[in-house]
């Protein structure tokens, strides 16, 4: 019986991951990054976000304050943005970064890994809120169908 080391398990079980198995892990990480106030946070962080709705949002990556990303996330609790920002820094896509200064500065910061995902929810921040008006009309439309 040949052993493995911890390495080549591991390898081996990168190698297997498959999301539309029950028992992958990557299910979580899916379950994680598909809340909404992960995908916000991250496009936030990503792109310096501004809550103008005029504004471009495509600015350079860059670290955000708590009370920032507070104001920035309307309608997010602080026990939601404090639980979403320690799950995210847990997972390696941002960083937490704390200054003795008077008082206390925390700022939160994408990381690599974060950066790669930042795009991909910018992207879906984007189609969403250009076709908003198109599913809309699509609800609309399908309520009357069923109303009727």
């Amino acid at each position: 019986m040949a052993t493995t080391t911890a390495a080549q398990q591991r390898a081996q079980a990168k190698a297997e991951y498959d999301a539309f198995l029950a028992a992958c892990p990557s299910r979580q990480l899916l379950d994680r990054i598909s809340d909404k106030w992960v995908a916000l946070i991250l496009a936030a962080l990503g792109s310096g976000g501004s809550a103008r709705p005029d504004a471009d949002c495509a600015g350079e990556p860059r670290a955000m304050r708590y009370s920032e990303l507070s104001r920035l996330l309307a309608g997010v609790s602080q026990k939601m943005l404090t639980q979403t920002l320690r799950s995210l820094e847990r997972d390696g896509l941002l960083t937490r970064t704390v200054k003795p200064t008077v008082p206390v500065t925390v700022s939160y910061e994408l990381t690599g890994l974060g950066l790669s995902l930042h795009h991909l929810m910018r992207g879906l921040k984007s189609w969403a809120e250009t076709h908003m008006d198109d599913v809309l009309a699509h609800r609309e439309t399908y309520d009357q169908r069923d109303a009727g």
